[in-house]
C-alpha cells in the first residue's frame, strides 16, 4: 500500500484551491447572513482557542452540532468552514465551530485536549448535551470526543455531555500517516499513533458514531470508515459507515450544506435525539 498516495488528498484533487476559495467565499456570506451569532469566544489561552457560534434564530435556544475543522491537525481554519452550518441552520440547529492549535507547533494530543476543551467550554455555556462532528482531521476529534469518559476531564459537567458524533472522511487509525510526509509535523511515534487512534479505543456505553465518506475517495479513507464502524460496533456502540455517491475528500463537505443531504438529516436526528435525551434526565 502506497500510504504517501492514499492520503495525500490535495495531489488526488487538483482543483483544491478553487475549492478551498468557494468555501471560504461561502463563509463569509453565511456570516453575514445568518440570524445570530456569537463569534470569537474564547475556550482556552491561544488565538486558535475560540468558538463561532451560529444560531437558526435569535432566541438562541436550539440544538447544538460542535464541528471541527479538517487539514491534517496542521492547516485550514474554522472560518474557511463556515459554510457547513447551512444544512443544520435550515433545520433549527444550531452550529458551533472550534479553532485549535496546529501542528508542528503543538502535538496531537495536545489537539485533542484543546478540542475537549472547545466542547466543555461549549457545554457550560449552553447548558446543553453537544453533538460532534468533524471533517478529516475533525473526524479523528469526533470520534475522540464521542469516546471520552467526561466525568474524568470535568466533574462539573454532564458525564454525558456528549453521546454522539459524525464523522466525515475521519482520519480514525492514524498509524498508516507515521510513514509518511504528513508526519513531518506530526512528529508520531508508531506507539504514539496507535495511542491517539479511536479506533483502538474503548467505547463507553451508549454512544453513536456515523463515518460518512466521499465514494470518489481514496482506498485507505474509505477503508478507514469501514474499519472504524466495526470496530465500534463490535463493543457494542451504534456506529456506521456510509458512503456518499460522487464526492470527493473536498467535496463530501457540500453535503453540510445541503438540508436535503443524508448526512444532514443524520446530524439533525442525533442533535434532536440529543436534546430529547436531556428532557428526559432534567
Amino acid at each position: 500500500m502506497d500510504y504517501e498516495s492514499e492520503y495525500d488528498n490535495r495531489a488526488r484533487v487538483p482543483e483544491f484551491p478553487e475549492i478551498v476559495a468557494g468555501w471560504i467565499s461561502r463563509s463569509a456570506h453565511l456570516r453575514g447572513d445568518v440570524a445570530a451569532a456569537d463569534l470569537g469566544i474564547p475556550h482556552g489561552p491561544s488565538p486558535r482557542q475560540f468558538l463561532d457560534i451560529l444560531w437558526p434564530d435569535a432566541t438562541r435556544q436550539a440544538p447544538v452540532v460542535l464541528f471541527f475543522h479538517g487539514g491534517y491537525w496542521q492547516r485550514q481554519h474554522p472560518r474557511e468552514v463556515t459554510f457547513v452550518a447551512e444544512g443544520c441552520l435550515a433545520h433549527g440547529v444550531a452550529v458551533a465551530l472550534a479553532g485549535y492549535d496546529l501542528a508542528p507547533h503543538v502535538p496531537v494530543g495536545n489537539i485533542v485536549a484543546q478540542a475537549r476543551g472547545a466542547a466543555i467550554c461549549l457545554h457550560h455555556r449552553i447548558k446543553r448535551r453537544i453533538v460532534v462532528s468533524g471533517h478529516s482531521a475533525g473526524g479523528h476529534l469526533a470520534a475522540a470526543l464521542t469516546a471520552t469518559r467526561w466525568h474524568d476531564i470535568d466533574v462539573r459537567g454532564a458525564d454525558d455531555m456528549v453521546t454522539s458524533g459524525l464523522g466525515i472522511s475521519g482520519v480514525y487509525d492514524l498509524e498508516p500517516l507515521v510513514s509518511t510526509r504528513l508526519n513531518e509535523a506530526l512528529r508520531l511515534s508508531e506507539a504514539e499513533a496507535r495511542r491517539l487512534s479511536p479506533i483502538h479505543w474503548e467505547v463507553p456505553a451508549g454512544r453513536t458514531f456515523s463515518a460518512f465518506v466521499g465514494a470518489e475517495e481514496s482506498a485507505e479513507f474509505r477503508r478507514q470508515s469501514r474499519d472504524f464502524a466495526v470496530a465500534w460496533g463490535e463493543q457494542g456502540a451504534v456506529a456506521d459507515s456510509v458512503e456518499v455517491p460522487g464526492a470527493n475528500h473536498f467535496t463530501v463537505l457540500d453535503q453540510l450544506a445541503d438540508p436535503a443531504s443524508a448526512m444532514v438529516t443524520r446530524l439533525v436526528e442525533l442533535a434532536r435525539a440529543s436534546e430529547d435525551a436531556a428532557s428526559l434526565a432534567a
